[in-house]
């Protein structure tokens, strides 16, 4: 069974015209009371005026606490560590021994070329010295020795011609047969060759008094003492290799780091200039005073001189504020990021005994003194698509974005190099329900000022 529908819409078309009619007519009211109604908010609350006032030029970077000086302290010669005398933190001078190396061998080394040198040291003496009175006796004794062998043998030789003399005679009257007269001539020429070499052991004997009796030969002499400064050299090499056992502080600072411990077998590190790298290898690392070492921008590199004073916050230390100046400033830009940068080394007057290695701190480099400088609070300054600019009053009080040049901040006020004029509103707080992300910045002024 079908029942009949009560209530059927037969023209359902002009229902639907007249709906869309009354929805555009509440959006158009709607949109004439939000373009027309003026700002509800106190603007003099959210605003600040610019004003002139005295300014001190001041630039802020980023640094690291760092040691003005630091080395790794390892031996020339590999080695067992036998005693270590420091530990890490403590203070050492220049020249204080460190640690000792195994030394045993080289002193063994050194003792030998002591007694070497103790006996060059006698020879020379001696050559020096020449004979003695005991020498020059023997000497004149053999002397007199060979002269009287040569008297002797030259009585002999008078005997031996006077009998051959009396022979030739007898020979001549046929009283001897010429055999017998030549063994008197035989006599006589032996007796002749005995004088002679008794002669030569005179000279030689003669000659050996004069060597005893002169002074040492120059040659001999030079001799002595060559031997004598080879040995002394080579004790010198044997006395630098005992003294390289010994590890002393090139320099006062702070142990800051241990590397090894006492047994422990060291080899000669070949990073002894850097504490960073350091290796097994070396024993400890010291580190003397302390900078601090800051990066700054291209832009503001000509702003810094050296001498220039500096103000130094260490993030551990937020509420003090140390005192430097700039001691160096690099002669050659590094890039970091796509940023070029000068590195700046800062000498720290204050503060010595509570920074440490590695801090980071904040810098502000103190500049020149501006009489008039039109400011405005550091927090009144955003930032639209890269273009730091400020917020400033624009049709109905609303807050349009002025593209402003930048320059030196102070504390919580920023210098306006360009772009505002003094007593200009910015501001400093957002209307309420207004943030950055849906703020205009005056980019639809236009459309809005449209009927």
């Amino acid at each position: 069974m079908k029942f009949p529908l009560v209530g059927k819409v037969r023209r359902p078309g002009l229902w639907l015209a007249g709906g869309v009619a009354a929805i555009a007519l509440a959006l158009g009211a709607i949109t004439f009371v939000v373009r027309n109604r003026e700002a509800s908010y106190d603007l003099a609350a959210l605003t600040v005026s610019a004003e002139t006032t005295a300014l001190t030029v001041r630039i802020t970077a980023s640094g690291t606490v760092e040691p003005v000086q630091t080395v790794n302290l390892s031996p020339k010669t590999s080695g067992i560590l036998e005693q270590l005398l420091v530990e890490q933190g403590d203070a050492v001078i220049a020249g204080q021994l460190i640690a000792q190396m195994e030394s045993q061998d080289v002193a063994a080394v050194v003792r030998q070329r002591e007694a070497a040198v103790a006996e060059a040291q006698a020879s020379l003496a001696d050559v020096r010295r020449g004979s003695d009175a005991e020498a020059i006796a023997q000497a004149e004794a053999a002397v007199v020795a060979s002269e009287a062998t040569v008297q002797d043998l030259q009585a002999q030789l008078d005997l031996a011609r006077s009998r051959l003399q009396r022979n030739q005679a007898l020979a001549a009257q046929g009283a001897i047969s010429a055999n017998e007269l030549d063994s008197f001539k035989q006599a006589v020429q032996s007796a002749e060759a005995s004088v002679e070499r008794a002669q030569a052991q005179v000279r030689e004997s003669e000659e050996r008094l004069a060597d005893v009796r002169n002074e040492p030969r120059p040659e001999a002499i030079a001799q002595a003492e060559a031997r004598l400064v080879q040995a002394q050299a080579q004790l010198q090499a044997a006395q630098v290799q005992l003294a390289d056992t010994q590890i002393r502080a090139p320099f006062a600072g702070i142990v800051t780091q241990k590397f090894a411990n006492e047994g422990a077998f060291v080899t000669p590190t070949t990073s002894a200039s850097n504490a960073t790298s350091a290796t097994s290898t070396a024993i400890v690392a010291i580190a003397s005073d302390l900078e601090i070492v800051a990066e700054i921008p291209e832009a503001d590199i000509a702003k810094i001189r050296p001498g220039q004073p500096v103000e130094v916050i260490a993030d551990a230390y937020p509420d003090q504020v140390f005192e430097g100046g700039v001691r160096l400033i690099a002669p050659e830009a590094i890039e970091r990021q796509n940023v070029t940068l000068f590195q700046v080394r800062i000498e720290l007057t204050t503060g010595q005994d509570l920074l440490r290695s590695n801090m980071n701190v904040t810098v502000a480099f103190i500049g020149d003194d501006l009489a008039n400088a039109l400011v405005v609070p550091t927090v009144a300054v955003v930032t639209q698509e890269g273009q730091a600019g400020v917020l400033v009053p624009g049709d109905r009080d609303r807050p349009r974005f002025r593209p402003v040049t930048l320059g030196t901040q102070a504390g919580n006020q920023i210098q306006i190099v360009e772009g505002l004029e003094e007593g200009d509103l910015v501001f400093v707080d957002l209307p309420p329900g207004e943030t950055l992300e849906n703020l205009t910045f005056g980019r639809d002024a236009a459309s809005e000022e449209e009927p």
